[in-house]
């Protein structure tokens, strides 16, 4: 059974999970491929009934028990983006921006929800307010949290710059704003960016490794949703400014958008983006990718739940585990991981398997 990623052994000096982390993303080959397992908390009630050991319903456990390589800090703030703050009714949440989420049913089993209401309904900013950015004190179980992660590489979620906009708008409405409204999108994405910079200046007082933005530009079989030429409009100079204000601190930049994107995987490298997740490979050739540039970016992913992870066989999930780490893990530049959050309609025995393979190394 896993008993967790680090060994004690003599003669020779086994790298922490934080040193496999920084070396992948460096591109340089670490002692193991580090890897992440992201499993929604039904997911883990599943993995812990099935291996019959109620502990791992506790994330840290879970952690420690799967040897996670990463950990994630976030303020504790009502304005943050999905920072539910307010039941208005049952299972519909209204956050510190004014978007209404409603959390019931199957979504995301009950860890996400979908935007219901139109938060800016006119394609302007005289009556609406930014909120403020958390205070200082949001961050104050930061040192705490950190710590209890131990030798993890850590992860400050910061920011969602695309999908915040559209959720305020409603993502026809943003849509049609950047093809006919360029001067108020640019003002919405300026005050965005300011809140999210003034977040990061907090963060990197911490001692956090690496920023994560959470971003959904691509779609399933079509590239991006909006094109690269109007992600490059308005999008990419108010990443960069971002980007930048991190490098500046020292830390890592990592980002989180489904669907293919590689048509801008110059442009993120440009911009300074160190880490890529979630490399699905239902929709990429992480093989080929990492060939192409594995030399300047890291891959975060690539073990598909749309396909391998619901339906394969545990020796098909054990197979390709070794496969990406013998092929996509040489020469650094990859974390391996599931492609999205587990979700249960994957059998926990596939689960295992994943877990299995990983550790063998």
């Amino acid at each position: 059974m896993p008993v967790g990623g680090r060994r004690a052994q003599r003669g020779f000096h086994i790298m922490t999970r934080k040193e496999r982390v920084r070396l992948a993303i460096t591109h340089q080959q670490p002692d193991k491929v580090p890897w992440s397992l992201g499993l929604t908390h039904h997911a883990v009630k599943a993995l812990a009934d099935y291996v019959g050991d109620p502990r791992l319903a506790d994330p840290a456990y879970l952690g420690e028990w799967g040897g996670e390589h990463l950990g994630g800090v976030a303020p504790e703030s009502p304005g943050q983006f999905h920072g539910l703050e307010e039941e208005v009714a049952p299972g519909l949440w209204r956050d510190g921006w004014g978007i209404v989420w409603d959390t019931r049913g199957l979504f995301g089993e009950g860890e996400w929800g979908r935007p219901i209401n139109c938060a800016l309904p006119e394609p302007n900013l005289d009556r609406f307010t930014f909120p403020k950015p958390p205070a200082p004190e949001a961050y104050a179980h930061y040192p705490q949290a950190i710590g209890a992660l131990g030798d993890r590489f850590i992860l400050g979620h910061e920011g969602h710059l695309f999908e915040l906009a559209w959720a305020l708008r409603g993502m026809e409405n943003f849509f049609m704003d950047m093809a006919l409204r360029p001067a108020f999108v640019d003002e919405l994405l300026a005050g965005i960016t300011d809140y999210y910079l003034a977040m990061i200046d907090q963060s990197v007082q911490y001692g956090i490794d690496a920023f994560t933005f959470g971003e959904d530009w691509g779609s399933q079989n079509k590239g991006l949703m909006m094109g690269p030429k109007l992600w490059r409009r308005f999008l990419k100079p108010c990443l960069a400014k971002m980007f930048a204000r991190v490098k500046a601190a020292g830390k890592f930049v990592h980002i989180h958008s489904d669907g293919d994107v590689s048509a801008i995987f110059e442009d993120l490298i440009e911009i300074g983006l160190d880490v890529y997740n979630p490399f699905q490979p239902e929709i990429m050739d992480v093989y080929a990718l990492k060939k192409q540039y594995g030399d300047r970016l890291c891959f975060h992913g690539g073990l598909g739940i749309q396909s391998l992870l619901p339906f394969g066989a545990p020796q098909e999930v054990k197979a390709e585990v070794r496969r990406l780490i013998r092929e996509v893990g040489a020469g650094g530049g990859y974390i391996l991981s599931p492609s999205h959050a587990v979700l249960t309609d994957v059998p926990p025995q596939n689960v295992m398997a994943m877990i299995e393979a990983l550790q063998e190394q």
